[in-house]
């Protein structure tokens, strides 16, 4: 089968890719190529395919302005001192028997803040990890409450690029999906604290027993908790007084909180995102001036190349944000939005779509989606792809009303975008877990990151089951009611396609 194959191709090229390390934008301009190959093979016009991809591209650019706005407004919080001042305050509560806990919280609240978890990893996640092993404890656990906890924002931020990306494809209010994001991550955010508090009470209890704390783990993660503990062994001691470290480096006066207020506050109001980045900006430039005496030559940059500071232990903490850091994302979904295009005009995922349409009359859409996001996210290796790959396919498993693009955006958040970073393979995971230096292991305890979906097919089942149940009491009490058709099974639908009859 053609499309079977160019699809195999394309994804050994971003397989390829992310394992010697290369950037996958050349491997999605290969996509581009094989996918424009297909369309011609099928005998579909060049022009035709790519004036409907120039078309999706374009109506990826109001996201594409949104990811500028978050490059520069989280250089400015790194060069004000906003972020210092969070870092420096809430680390001051961790303590060897709550370290595991307070890491997946702190980090929850540091990716709320700033919509990105690779930056919450490299900042909040880099010192609980380093301050958590110098208390001995387990470096699963730890790397795995990290992970949990970075994702939290990235998934439900108001600045997050992927809320921003999921809110641009569904056309739905941000502020609406937020604020549903809350009601279905609230058991997982609940229950995934209840395991961490349990955690940090077994290491606890090792520790009383005389074995060190941590030690019943430890022989079961001998290999990869040496590794992770001597890989942060010297840089431990030297971050301990983080308050000292970045006092040296900023003023730390309470203005330095402003810009992370207006985001909290703006938010609230469900003003614009784009009005509260720009409001969060103009706070930082003036702290930035004001509190930091930074010249304007220098903020010029910094707004460009990202914040890069003189000390290098401040450095490898903070260093990052800025225009040009969000260009891989940027080409990224530009990129796929060309995808979207071509699959338009090619028909290329039309049989695919339609075995995804009858596992949704199998099992609800809801259901189908958390698997389509599971091989999206093992084929794409990156979050924005995977994201974009699933609402492609499962575009028939909604309507085109408000109330189904809403239910499609939170089904996007709650299947895709936190499935990416548990593919061991994907860079969603791979990279937060390589910068805080936690053993891959630690994905298996990044708790949240799968009861949320687990959570949403288990309610999606119970709801289904409830209706069922509700249908089949009706037709006893009306046996006049016609049997619906059965589907047709999906082996035979995806062989030989799916032609509905008429009526149904």
């Amino acid at each position: 089968m053609l499309e079977a194959g160019t699809m195999l191709l394309f994804c050994a090229v971003l397989f390829a890719s992310v394992a010697l390390g290369w950037s996958i934008i050349p491997a999605l301009f290969v996509g581009v190529l094989l996918f424009m190959g297909y369309g011609l093979v099928r005998r579909c016009s060049l022009r035709a395919m790519a004036s409907r991809a120039a078309g999706s591209v374009r109506s990826a650019g109001t996201v594409v302005v949104a990811f500028v706005l978050i490059g520069v407004l989280t250089s400015l919080w790194r060069a004000s001192g906003t972020i210092a001042f969070i870092v420096a305050h809430s680390t001051a509560v961790i303590h060897a028997a709550t370290v595991i806990p307070l890491s997946f919280l702190l980090c929850s609240a540091m990716s709320v803040l700033v919509g990105s978890s690779f930056a919450s990893a490299a900042t909040m996640g880099t010192i609980c990890m380093s301050l958590g092993l110098s208390m001995q404890a387990n470096p699963v656990m730890l790397g795995g409450a990290i992970l949990a906890g970075v994702y939290v924002g990235d998934r439900c931020s108001p600045v997050s690029t992927s809320a921003l990306l999921v809110k641009q494809l569904t056309h739905t209010n941000l502020f609406n999906t937020i604020a549903r994001m809350l009601r279905t991550g609230a058991v997982p955010f609940v229950l995934s604290c209840v395991v961490y508090v349990a955690a940090a009470v077994v290491e606890w209890l090792c520790a009383s027993g005389g074995s060190g704390f941590g030690a019943a783990s430890a022989a079961a993660t001998a290999g990869s908790a040496g590794s992770a503990r001597a890989a942060v062994s010297t840089n431990a001691s030297s971050i301990t007084d983080i308050g000292g470290l970045f006092s040296s480096a900023f003023d730390l006066h309470w203005l330095t909180l402003v810009p992370a207020l207006l985001v909290i506050v703006l938010a609230l109001l469900r003003v614009d995102v784009r009005l509260l980045m720009l409001a969060s900006i103009a706070a930082s430039v003036a702290v930035c001036v004001g509190v930091q005496h930074m010249e304007w030559a220098e903020l010029l940059r910094l707004l460009i190349f990202g914040y890069h500071a003189q000390n290098p232990q401040v450095a490898a903490l903070l260093d990052g944000g800025g225009i040009l850091s969000m260009l891989t994302v940027m080409a990224t979904v530009c990129i796929s939005s060309a995808y979207a295009g071509i699959f338009a005009e090619t028909r290329m995922l039309a049989r695919l779509q339609q075995v995804i349409e009858m596992l949704g009359h199998r099992i609800g859409a809801c259901g189908a989606t958390m698997i389509t996001a599971t091989c999206a996210a093992a084929l794409a290796c990156n979050q924005t792809l995977t994201i974009m790959l699933t609402h492609q396919l499962c575009g028939g498993l909604y309507g085109d009303d408000e109330s189904e693009r809403s239910a499609q955006a939170i089904d996007l958040e709650d299947s895709a975008v936190v499935i990416a970073p548990l593919i061991p393979w994907s860079i969603a995971g791979a990279v937060p877990l390589a910068t805080i230096n936690a053993p891959t292991l630690s994905l298996a305890a990044a708790t949240f990151l799968y009861l949320l979906p687990l959570s949403r097919m288990l309610a999606s089942a119970v709801r289904r089951r409830s209706g069922f149940r509700t249908r089949h009491r009706s037709q006893n009490q009306n046996p006049g009611l016609a049997i619906p058709h059965r589907p047709k099974p999906m082996l035979h639908m995806f062989v030989h396609g799916f032609h509905p009859k008429s009526g149904d």
